[in-house]
C-alpha cells in the first residue's frame, strides 16, 4: 500500500477519533465536532481513493466492503450532525454521541482488518 494512503487514512483516524470521543466526553455535539467528522471523512475518502488506485478498484473482502460501509456511515453521520446542530434540538445535541461511537467502531474494522489478516498469513 502506498505510504501516502497510510498517512492519509491515519490522519482520518486522528480527526475522527478526536471528534467522536471529545463529543462523547463533553456530552454535547458542538460545531467543532462536526468539523472533525468532516475532516475525518475527507481524509478517509482521499486515502480510500489512493488505495482503490493501488488495488485496482474495490476489493470484495472484509476490508473493502466494511471500508465502503464506513465511508457511507461517516457521510450520513456528518449530514445528520449538521442537521442536529442546525435544529438546535437539545435532546439530540446531548444524545448524538451514541450514534457517533457506533460509526467510529464500524470505521475501525476496515482500519485494523489488514493488520489482523496479515497476522494470519
Amino acid at each position: 500500500m502506498p505510504v501516502g494512503a497510510t498517512v492519509t487514512i491515519t490522519l482520518a483516524l486522528a480527526f475522527y477519533t478526536i471528534g467522536v470521543w471529545s463529543e462523547r466526553l463533553q456530552g454535547r455535539l458542538k460545531p467543532w465536532h462536526l468539523a472533525m467528522f468532516v475532516l475525518g471523512l475527507a481524509f478517509d475518502t482521499l486515502g480510500t481513493g489512493m488505495m482503490f488506485e493501488f488495488a485496482g478498484g474495490l476489493t470484495r473482502d472484509v476490508h473493502g466492503l466494511t471500508g465502503l460501509l464506513a465511508i457511507v456511515l461517516m457521510f450520513v453521520h456528518a449530514v445528520w450532525a449538521a442537521a442536529v446542530l442546525w435544529r438546535r434540538d437539545e435532546a439530540w445535541l446531548t444524545r448524538f454521541h451514541r450514534f457517533s461511537v457506533v460509526v467510529w467502531f464500524v470505521w475501525l474494522v476496515p482500519y485494523f482488518s489488514p493488520m489482523f489478516f496479515a497476522l494470519g498469513a
